[in-house]
C-alpha cells in the first residue's frame, strides 16, 4: 500500500506511494499500518499524495516475469550436466504420465472433467 522512509538526520518519516526498488531505511506497509503510523516524539511525518487505485501490473511487468522464468529455465542446474538427448515430443504433446500439456518449462493444466 505505502512505503515508509526514515530520514534520521532530519527526524522525519516520509509515507508515500509504494516504492519500485529497495532502499535502506525503507519499509513497505499495508493499508492498516500506513493509516495508524506513529513516530517518536519530536519527529515529523510527511504524508505524500497516494494514488486512488492500486497500480496493476502492466504488460512490461508480465514480459519481464516471463523472460526471467525463461532465462532461469535455460540455465542447467549447478553441478548437473544438460541431458544428452531429449525425448522427441512435439511442442504441445504431453509427456507420458503428465496431467497437462507441457511447452518448454511451462505446463498447461487442464480442468478436471
Amino acid at each position: 500500500m505505502a512505503t515508509l522512509t526514515y530520514v534520521y538526520a532530519d527526524s522525519t518519516a516520509v509515507l508515500g506511494p509504494l516504492a519500485t526498488f529497495a532502499e535502506p531505511h525503507c519499509y513497505d506497509l499495508c493499508e492498516q499500518h500506513a493509516d495508524s503510523l506513529t513516530v517518536p516524539r519530536g519527529w515529523e511525518v510527511l504524508r505524500l499524495a497516494m494514488p486512488s487505485t492500486p497500480q496493476q501490473p502492466g504488460p512490461d511487468d508480465l514480459l519481464a516475469l516471463a523472460n526471467a522464468v525463461r532465462d532461469a529455465a535455460a540455465l542447467p542446474a549447478q553441478g548437473q550436466q544438460p541431458p544428452a538427448q531429449r525425448a522427441s515430443h512435439s511442442a504441445l504433446e504431453a509427456p507420458a504420465g503428465a496431467e497437462g500439456t507441457r511447452r518448454g518449462h511451462l505446463r498447461i493444466l487442464r480442468e478436471p472433467s
